[in-house]
């Protein structure tokens, strides 16, 4: 005779995930929705770390000439040294400026409500890596006579980047200007959109020619720092994808979210919209169905 005891089971039962962090329960795949925001948001500084480690790391390598002499695209040209190196920075910046911006928009409510800077972002994360793939003829700047396509299709490229550069932190500064929680992160934008199209007026005009490289570097570091504080921002919160934060989005608007955890930090009452789940055994059931049972198989 063998005895089998059948356990009362709550209804389509699934993984359950308690973030170590927030305290708060989510189900399998709700979980899993947050720790891809977590690694989209995360992604917003990887690329521009990764970005700028290469470009050092590549103008270190140019030995008999300094950082002022070549700009970022010529690192990755034939005749430079090593230019795999640059063109893996290209391609690291421009794959998490795309992932980056899907967790902006949705952090921002979706794509009905973030505006078009996270889409802008994504679009200059393309950009980048066309730019890495289409490369310069030559590491220094020459007579753009006899030039190739890809080294003229990297230059329009350039530009396009160039100006989204600008454009992409003060459309999100304006997005996020009615919020009083992000006052501090969208002057930050506001102020490196500013001070990137005044650098970059310089660096393209020219008319500083032997501190052309210097002046690159400056115009694209301001906006890809910006950008790492809103990541860092994003990370400091709970996620969207989590159901308070879903509930706070539809009753607060978009970016509530991140006032769940500091609710929760404080010494008031944080709402119940973002007040922590205890998962609970229920104690209540049907009468005459016991919390477990008993068969023989004979």
């Amino acid at each position: 005779m063998l005895t089998t005891r059948n356990r009362a089971r709550l209804p389509r039962a699934r993984s359950v995930t308690r973030s170590p962090r927030s305290g708060l329960v989510c189900a399998g795949p709700e979980a899993f929705g947050i720790r891809g925001f977590k690694v989209r948001a995360i992604a917003g500084i990887a690329g521009p770390v990764a970005f700028t480690g290469t470009w050092i790391v590549a103008s270190l390598l140019q030995t008999g000439h300094s950082a002022a002499e070549v700009q970022i695209s010529g690192l990755a040209a034939p005749d430079a040294r090593d230019p795999w190196i640059m063109i893996a920075g290209f391609a690291a910046l421009g794959g998490c400026a795309v992932a980056f911006g899907s967790a902006l928009r949705e952090a921002l409510g979706g794509p009905g409500r973030a505006g078009p800077a996270p889409r802008l972002i994504q679009a200059a994360g393309a950009l980048t890596v066309a730019a890495g793939l289409l490369r310069r003829d030559r590491m220094l700047l020459a007579s753009s006579a006899g030039e190739s396509w890809h080294n003229h299709a990297h230059d329009v490229v350039s530009l396009l980047i160039y100006t989204a550069l600008v454009a992409a932190p003060l459309l999100l500064a304006r997005g996020l200007r009615g919020d009083p929680r992000w006052r501090a992160p969208g002057l930050l934008l506001s102020a490196s959109s500013l001070a990137t199209a005044a650098v970059l007026t310089v660096f393209v005009s020219g008319a500083l020619g032997t501190w052309n490289g210097v002046l690159q570097r400056i115009g694209v570091s301001l906006p890809l720092a910006a950008l790492c504080a809103v990541a860092l921002r994003l990370l400091a919160a709970d996620p969207p994808g989590h159901a308070s934060a879903r509930a706070a989005v539809r009753r607060h608007g978009p970016l509530s979210f991140l006032t769940c955890r500091n609710a929760r930090r404080s010494s008031r009452s944080p709402g119940t919209w973002c007040r922590s789940a205890t998962p609970t055994r229920s104690t209540s059931r049907e009468p005459g169905t016991p919390s477990s049972t008993s068969s023989a198989i004979t």
